[in-house]
């Protein structure tokens, strides 16, 4: 039979978004000849029973097709506001719209929302990761973060020129949350002297003495310190939960202000916050092949009609789980005593206590 099928992205926005709507409208229209609409601004287009016609042509442009290389997403999003609150309103727009099934693109809080209304008025629904802090549970792969990194390896590619010719200490706080995968990531690939992230406490003595150590022992006299914002805001002593706190911004500047005077050496720092910068852009190849094949798949168990699924990417494959069992587990932390924090510390980088 021909299904209606809805899609929205839901949360923050993040390269390779465009992509996943691309390959689930060319495969539900090539293979199943089903309608695929979308629903702009996530549940806020079920608010208000707004939907947006896709078609594989309807994006060309003489042949061309933008979506593969266009960052961001044609439905728009939103991450804001008590959507919860307008259960029945946003209930009562997914029966006027007509859909027979959901495919949900979405983080670790917009999943879990979506999917309490799904199961409140019993949808079809397919969930699909997505999420530059790659903090969703059971995934290997989520769309936007290999892009986000390569966004912040660049920064870190060109801070370290600068760091370089005036003897400075480059202080880079990127995104994340409460997970520090991101900076890990690009703080290792970019070559980084320091990595801070929520999961392992920190010493600002200690941080002091590595910069010291680079300074007279490798005479290396400027240092890229890559902050998560997510890191907690602690006196020297931290060992002692009761005078560390978490805040949601100025941890880079924090950074600074307290390395700043803690060697026999004057440390001129200066302070780059991303922010924003990092969500933006072209989806990198690795992000735009995840997004095609979460896309096709998630048509397929449409298909199947096996639904309250999240797709995730294990071993090399697409797999799917239980949208709860994902919810149960989120979000995924950074493992202090993973490979990836012992590489860092092999490498010779300070990464905490």
């Amino acid at each position: 039979m021909k299904k209606r099928i809805g899609i929205l992205t839901s949360g923050g926005d993040c390269p390779g978004l465009n992509c996943v709507i691309r390959a689930a409208v060319s495969h539900a229209t090539r293979t199943y000849n089903w309608e695929i609409v979308g629903i702009p601004y996530a549940t806020q287009g079920l608010l208000e029973r707004k939907t947006v016609p896709l078609s594989i042509h309807g994006w060309d442009l003489r042949g061309i097709d933008p979506l593969l290389n266009m960052g961001g997403t044609i439905l728009g999003s939103i991450n804001k506001g008590d959507t919860l609150a307008h259960a029945d309103e946003i209930l009562a727009g997914y029966e006027a719209i007509g859909l027979d099934a959901l495919i949900a693109v979405g983080g670790d809080g917009s999943l879990n929302i979506i999917h309490q209304l799904a199961v409140l008025g019993n949808w079809n629904l397919v969930a699909i990761p997505k999420t530059i802090d790659h903090d969703v549970a059971f995934t290997e792969r989520s769309i936007g973060f290999d892009t986000a990194v390569n966004t912040i390896v660049d920064a870190i590619n060109r801070l370290i020129f600068t760091a370089a010719s005036h003897d400075r200490v480059m202080i880079l706080e990127v995104m994340g949350r409460s997970t520090g995968h991101l900076a890990l990531h690009s703080g290792i690939a970019g070559g980084a002297d320091v990595i801070l992230i929520p999961e392992l406490p920190y010493n600002i003595q200690g941080m002091c003495n590595h910069l010291t150590e680079l300074r007279d022992c490798w005479q290396k006299k400027f240092a890229i310190i890559v902050v998560a914002e997510g890191i907690s805001v602690c006196s020297e002593d931290a060992n002692n939960p009761s005078t560390c706190t978490t805040t949601k911004c100025g941890q880079g500047q924090y950074i600074a202000e307290k390395i700043a005077n803690c060697s026999h050496h004057l440390i001129d720092t200066r302070v780059s916050v991303l922010g924003h910068i990092q969500r933006g852009g072209i989806p990198s190849a690795l992000d735009r092949l995840t997004a095609t094949m979460f896309g096709k798949v998630a048509i397929d168990l449409i298909a199947q009609e096996k639904y309250d699924q999240m797709l995730a990417w294990q071993n090399g494959k697409v797999v799917t789980l239980p949208i709860q069992d994902v919810i149960n587990n989120n979000p995924s932390l950074v493992d202090p005593q993973g490979d990836l924090v012992q590489t860092a510390r092999s490498l010779g980088i300070y990464i905490g206590e």
